[in-house]
């Protein structure tokens, strides 16, 4: 096959879909590789580097027009549309459900679209989202530690307190890989820890590794409410794989908060689990609904790019690599990780519950 990795073109976003490293795994297994230039200039990796390890440069035009499968981190934006083609293989952060314009644009296409986010193995963990989510987990802490800070809006608290005041307070919503991460951030700052979950089992799990050093509360409507009336920063990491998340932070919700109080809502690429939630950039991350300072920045991970291009394409090559010996049909059979990644093929929506989150059922035809 002909891989192809592209500059990312999403504002802020310096991360790449393929270093030379990952990029010589596909070349010694018979693969060509191409690479626009300038593509791996945000996470540090020069043309000279891809060229070293065997990759030709090729214009982006050349790239669309030619190659086989192309390997990105984030989504297609509306400028490259047109240069989408039918039988192209898209291999990619898609997050189709907040998305419904992509999503028409690949079945008219007829693009064959994998999402790193949606690749689920057998015990349903999501190793291709794993990496970044741990990365956003702990960002969203040291984020929003910063923004609670006076000169944009915060309440000027300092997390972890020092002798003799009061520790600032954190809620998490959600205890998944980013409320995980995001508790053993805030665990180590020093502050005052609630998380709150659907699952009573994560609930007892997140209390034997974390003990007395945080607060879990079932996440009910009432228990809800609480946390965020005392909480100075609330992260938001509710995930439906495939899904819109819930809309569990509602407009009048943010009356109930401190003034200054931070939200950082991690869930956006999904739509966002706060009803005010926006996407922002990193290069203007904040904006204040009622008082309340939102962070909602579409692409967390990206602002340290060389560590999650790294944490990425560590485990996106095994996936890739699969793909590209078979062909898309043939991996997903042999793999139903990979088949359950594939979003849109051949004109037809592949993903039941990305169907289900754009209310296009009737365009889903299993893989």
């Amino acid at each position: 096959m002909k891989i192809a990795v592209l500059k990312e073109i999403k504002k802020d976003e310096y991360r790449v879909g393929l270093t030379p490293a990952s990029a010589r795994e596909y070349l010694a297994a018979g693969h060509t590789v191409w690479f626009e230039p300038d593509a791996g200039e945000g996470s540090g990796f020069s043309d000279a580097a891809y060229e070293k390890a065997g990759c030709v440069p090729k214009s982006r035009a050349q790239i669309f027009g030619e190659a086989d499968m192309i390997v990105k981190v984030k989504e297609p934006l509306p400028e490259e549309y047109e240069l989408l083609r039918e039988g192209l293989l898209l291999y990619t952060y898609l997050h189709l459900a907040a998305n419904p314009k992509l999503a028409e644009v690949l079945l008219r296409k007829k693009v064959s679209a994998i999402a790193y986010e949606t690749v689920m193995e057998a015990d349903r963990s999501l190793p291709l989202l794993k990496p970044m989510s741990e990365i956003a987990g702990r960002l969203a802490v040291q984020e929003g530690a910063k923004y609670l800070e006076k000169p944009f809006g915060g309440r000027g608290i300092l997390l972890g307190g020092v002798p003799g005041i009061q520790r600032g307070k954190i809620a998490i919503l959600g205890g998944g890989v980013v409320g995980t991460n995001a508790c053993k951030i805030a665990v180590g700052l020093g502050a005052e820890v609630t998380l709150l979950d659907v699952s009573a089992t994560r609930l007892a799990y997140l209390d034997d590794i974390f003990g007395s050093s945080i607060t879990t509360l079932y996440s009910t409507e009432a228990n809800i409410e609480s946390a965020l009336s005392e909480a100075d920063l609330v992260i938001g990491s509710v995930l439906l794989p495939g899904a819109a998340a819930p809309k569990l932070i509602r407009r009048e919700h943010l009356g109930l908060m401190k003034k200054g109080a931070v939200i950082v809502d991690v869930a956006v690429d999904q739509g966002g689990c706060c009803e005010t939630t926006r996407p922002t950039f990193h290069s203007d991350p904040i904006f204040l609904v009622d008082g309340i300072v939102h962070y909602c920045v579409a692409n967390m991970p990206g602002v340290v790019a060389l560590s999650s291009t790294q944490a990425l394409t560590s485990v996106t090559n095994r996936y890739g690599l699969l793909i590209a010996k078979h062909g898309l049909e043939k991996a997903a059979e042999l793999s139903p990780a990979i088949r359950s990644g594939v979003n849109t093929h051949r004109g037809r929506l592949t993903h039941q519950a990305v169907a289900g989150a754009l209310g296009m059922q009737e365009r889903f035809t299993a893989m």
